[in-house]
């Protein structure tokens, strides 16, 4: 009579490796937030701003519009452009400036203080996918750091606004200048902050592979078990 003891293993293997896949499953979703894919840049120069959007919505609701809003006062951005993307049209909204900046030989007088793309129909993406959104800007104030509110919005009418601080719930992506990015290895260089979007994506990686790598382990030897008990013959009946 064949042993149950391989087909109780197997069971077992199953029912740990399911377990174990849960438990990282959450974590791991939780922290896709809105953020730049570089989040740092340099007074005086132009930079592109890639905001990296995930679909995080639970009822199968799907991206549809994105509204930027960017600074003012000393951190107003002189030049904003945007970078197309297929499927979304893209409006800058500009605003007429309380008191014109004189830049060399012109004098500006408005300045784009949103930026909102919006989805044709069919370009919508719903969970599990994430859009990037990019825009060319500069010259980049000479100021601690940029936060920069973003509010996303799903085909079922819903907003989400990330403008909340570093660490929140909703956090709004946010440009250092002169202000340290904060790091996992240094969460006090810069204030409110724990970690930033591209670290957290950087350690996902290394935490899945982490996870995974014990779940072979686990089953490497409950199959090495199953082979040793199978081998073993059946005992005779007296």
């Amino acid at each position: 009579m064949n042993s149950p003891i391989p087909r109780r293993l197997g069971a077992a293997a199953v029912a740990l490796g399911s377990a174990l896949l849960l438990a990282i499953a959450v974590p791991l979703s939780a922290s896709a937030h809105v953020s730049l894919e570089e989040n740092t840049a340099t007074p005086g120069t132009f930079t592109t701003l890639t905001f990296r959007v995930p679909n995080e919505t639970a009822d199968g609701a799907a991206t549809d519009k994105l509204t930027v809003t960017l600074p003012g006062g000393k951190s107003l951005l002189d030049s904003v452009s945007y970078i197309p993307v297929p499927g979304w049209s893209t409006e800058l909204v500009r605003t007429k400036l309380d008191k014109p900046i004189v830049d060399g030989d012109h004098t500006i007088t408005e300045a784009v203080t949103q930026v909102v793309w919006t989805a044709q129909p069919g370009s919508e993406y719903g969970p599990g996918s994430e859009g990037q959104f990019r825009l060319f800007v500069g010259a980049i104030p000479d100021v601690g750091k940029l936060t920069l509110p973003t509010e996303q919005g799903y085909s079922d009418g819903s907003t989400v606004s990330w403008s909340g601080a570093i660490g929140s719930e909703h956090p709004a992506p946010v440009l250092y200048i002169n202000d340290a990015a904060p790091t996992s290895d240094d969460p006090d260089s810069a204030p409110e902050s724990t970690v930033t979007a591209p670290a957290a994506a950087t350690a996902q990686p290394d935490v899945l592979a982490r996870v995974l790598g014990g779940i072979g382990v686990v089953l490497g030897v409950v199959a090495l078990l199953i082979a040793v008990v199978g081998r073993r013959p059946a005992r005779k009946a007296d």
